[in-house]
């Protein structure tokens, strides 16, 4: 089986409270003498004290549109996914030379050549190095990252891999749009990154290291979902697609299939010492711990890093993730289950044993 054998989780150094944040986004974002009652109440709503932004938040008004943004983003991108890489390689013992497969993802920006690319000889990754960079996946793709990583590695027993995601939530900020979409996306969405380092069953860190062993996962598309979450390309650059549908539709579709993927390994969902859950949002949240009939504390690292940090896209499950091994220690042994949604509309689980 992978194992996992670090974590590293980044954020930029600007934070804001959410009622600072709120009143920057009336003033970019309404047209002058509007009312701001709705804004606020979606944003109070949110679950969020507090965000970290790729820049300071002074600067957002002055970005003339989608290139300058993106030039940002690919700036800010590099700088915090190099601090994820080497503080995930400081604590694995490993070195970059190491490192034979990547897998990047993002979602907030476009980089050609890709993230990992521009990384690779700021990091000291070998020239050969395998290199996936994923786009399209949202906030599912946390999840989906490292169960592609864990494909690889059982194929390749004997290598080390890494996950990166980096995600600029702030940067694709609509500041003509006053939808309910947009409105909800200024208000849960922050900015991290996050370095996964994972080893295949033959490597010698196998055991020298303490992380999780991915087990199994699953994949699940639902189509006919298309326009529940994702993106419109626009002038401006990303506009949101966020369908108020999205609660009722997790309940639809996860139970059945987290209730059979358990049961695939003879497992129920009492048995699961803990759930590493993407913070979606508190509808999300809710209607994932409804449908699973789980206790109120199983989720509870999940709000918390809501609350601290906002949805970080597919840096959020990794974040939990991270705090799941340093804050609850499972019982080793154990199962455990991540698992994170997005565009598709898709889902994905990953089987952990602590």
């Amino acid at each position: 089986m992978t194992r996992i054998i670090a974590i590293h989780g980044v954020l930029p150094p600007h934070r804001y409270e959410q009622s600072g944040i709120t009143d920057a986004f009336a003033d970019m974002c309404l047209p002058p003498g509007a009312d701001h009652g709705v804004l606020e109440r979606l944003h109070r709503s949110a679950g969020v004290r507090g965000r970290h932004l790729a820049l300071p938040l002074e600067r957002y008004a002055a970005l003339s549109g989608f290139g300058e943004a993106n030039d940002a983003f690919i700036e800010v991108a590099l700088e915090l996914g190099e601090q994820a890489v080497r503080g995930a390689l400081d604590r694995s013992g490993l070195d970059p030379g190491d490192i034979d497969l990547v897998i990047s993802t993002s979602v907030t920006g476009i980089a050609a050549p890709s993230l990992e690319a521009r990384l690779a000889g700021r990091i000291g990754l070998r020239p050969d190095v395998k290199r996936v960079p994923i786009f399209g996946l949202g906030c599912v793709a946390g999840a989906a990252g490292l169960a592609r990583l864990h494909d690889y590695l059982e194929g390749h027993p004997g290598q080390v891999a890494l996950l990166l995601s980096v995600e600029l939530c702030s940067l694709t900020l609509q500041r003509s749009d006053t939808s309910v979409p947009n409105l909800v996306a200024g208000a849960l969405f922050g900015d991290g990154a996050a370095a996964v380092l994972a080893v295949g069953r033959d490597h010698p860190h196998r055991q020298e290291r303490s992380g999780p062993a991915v087990v199994a996962t699953r994949s699940s598309l639902y189509p006919g979902t298309e326009r529940t979450l994702g993106w419109d390309i626009g002038d401006q650059g990303f506009r949101i697609v966020l369908g108020a549908d999205l609660p009722n539709l997790v309940r639809e579709t996860l139970g059945d299939e987290v209730h059979s993927f358990l049961s695939d390994h003879d497992l129920k969902t009492q048995d699961v010492t803990a759930w590493v859950c993407h913070p979606g949002g508190p509808q999300v949240l809710e209607a994932v711990r409804e449908t699973l009939d789980l206790p109120a504390r199983a989720l509870e690292l999940a709000w918390r890093s809501l609350a601290e940090v906002g949805n970080l896209s597919s840096a959020s499950v990794l974040h939990v993730l991270r705090d799941t091994l340093a804050l609850r220690s499972p019982p080793p042994g154990t199962p455990g289950l991540l698992l994170a949604m997005g565009p598709g509309f898709c889902t994905e689980l990953v089987l952990l044993r602590w």
